[in-house]
Order: structure tokens, then C-alpha cells, then sequence
């Protein structure tokens, strides 16, 4: 599962090597995603990396190899299909889940990673299931599951490999624990509150300071409705 600025630049990077035969240069890259600095084109270029899509090589210019596609790009599905829970009428199973019994438990496909200021990261294949309480998700919504990489809401009760409920929205209000995308691609679990026409997302851990930004380049992808912890 790719950010929206991970795809775009994975499909700049590839028409450009289809016209042209050599990868775009970095400014060229930056300029097509409309980003301030070439420090976000490095991070988006080493997620690419990090899940396989593309490869860096060693002596020489513009070393970049595409070596997969995802299928929204014409490329071979992985088999991963990402999944969501929504929520339907009472008394029906929401989409994508699974009964267990008849004791209202439902299997919730577990979508991807998260951890401060990294983005997230799918499971490729084979997707493990997370058994949730029913009545941990709202009818008419729709929910995902992410698993916690670090430390940075420790003292919110969320801990280094928890997994946690997500609802889908794009609001929040102040207080609420939130999936937060920064300028398009780096996502965090963090504390949301808005201050005029900033946004600060501040960690549950004193290790990390509170990040102020201006308002436009946060956008919610959803709140915190439920956690599950496996010991």
C-alpha cells in the first residue's frame, strides 16, 4: 500500500524512463510533486526502496531501476489485497470481516504499519487477521487495523507492537488521537489539536516534542476507536 506521493513519483519515475530512458533528476522530481525541497523526494525515494518497487545503483548518474509496478500502474498483483471493516445495518457482518462464532467477535484484516514519522507500510502477503469485538466498530463506517512500530504514545497506553482500530475519517477535534499524513507522505499516530491555522501533533512520550504545522499540510486519515494487545 503506497501513499498518494509514493505512487505519483513511482509514475513520474517510470514514464519518464519510458520517454526518455534514464530516471528524471531529483529537482525534476520535486518540481512534479509540487514539494518544497528535495529532502521529501529522498524520504518518498527511500520508501519506494524500502518496499521493493524501485532500486538504487551504486556509480552512476540518476541510479534508479524500477523493478516492480503496482497494479493501479499496469504491474502484476502481489497478492495483497487491502481490506477494510464497514459498518452495516445491526445485526449483519460489516464488509471485509469474518464471524468467528455467534458471540459477536469479527476477523479484521490487519492493513499495514505505522510509527512516528515514517510512513506506512503495507503487508504484502498473506495478511494476518485481528479478532475484534463487534461493538468496537460503528455502524455506516468504515475501519482499519494498523500494528504500532516504537514508543512515541507509550504514555497514551499504546505500546511498541499493539494494534490499533482505526475509523476512517478526514476530521478530528482537538484531543484525538489520529492517523495524520504530513505533506502528502509520512503518516503518524499522534494527539491532534488545532491552534488558529496550525496543526500540532504532539507524541505521549517526553523523548518527543510536540511538531507545529501550518494547517494545509496535515490531513486526517482517520481516529483512534479501539486498540488490541497480545502478550
Amino acid at each position: 500500500m503506497l501513499t498518494k506521493k509514493q505512487l505519483d513519483l513511482l509514475n513520474f519515475i517510470n514514464k519518464r524512463m519510458i520517454r526518455d530512458g534514464v530516471p528524471p533528476s531529483f529537482d525534476e522530481m520535486k518540481d512534479a510533486l509540487d514539494l518544497r525541497s528535495k529532502s521529501g523526494i529522498h524520504r518518498l525515494i527511500t520508501a519506494l526502496e524500502e518496499r521493493g518497487f524501485i532500486r538504487r545503483l551504486a556509480h552512476r548518474a540518476r541510479a534508479i531501476e524500477i523493478v516492480k509496478l503496482p497494479e493501479s500502474l499496469g504491474g502484476k498483483s502481489s497478492g495483497f489485497m487491502p481490506r477494510v471493516i464497514e459498518g452495516d445495518r445491526p445485526g449483519t457482518i460489516p464488509s471485509g470481516a469474518r464471524a468467528i462464532d455467534h458471540s459477536g467477535v469479527l476477523e479484521l484484516p490487519l492493513m499495514g504499519r505505522i510509527a512516528a514519522g515514517v510512513p506506512i507500510e503495507s503487508i504484502a502477503d498473506n495478511p494476518p487477521s485481528i479478532a475484534i469485538p463487534g461493538a468496537m466498530v460503528s455502524s455506516n463506517a468504515r475501519h482499519y487495523a494498523l500494528e504500532v512500530k516504537g514508543d512515541s504514545m507509550i504514555e497514551a497506553g499504546i505500546n511498541d507492537g499493539d494494534v490499533v482500530i482505526i475509523r476512517e475519517t478526514s476530521s478530528a477535534d482537538n484531543g484525538d488521537i489520529v492517523v495524520a499524513q504530513v505533506e502528502g507522505y509520512e503518516s503518524t499516530l499522534k494527539r491532534f489539536r488545532r491552534k488558529g491555522e496550525t496543526i500540532v501533533l504532539e507524541a505521549a512520550n517526553p523523548a518527543y516534542e510536540a511538531r507545529v504545522l501550518p494547517a494545509g499540510s496535515v490531513s486526517i486519515q482517520g481516529r483512534l476507536v479501539g486498540l488490541i494487545r497480545t502478550y
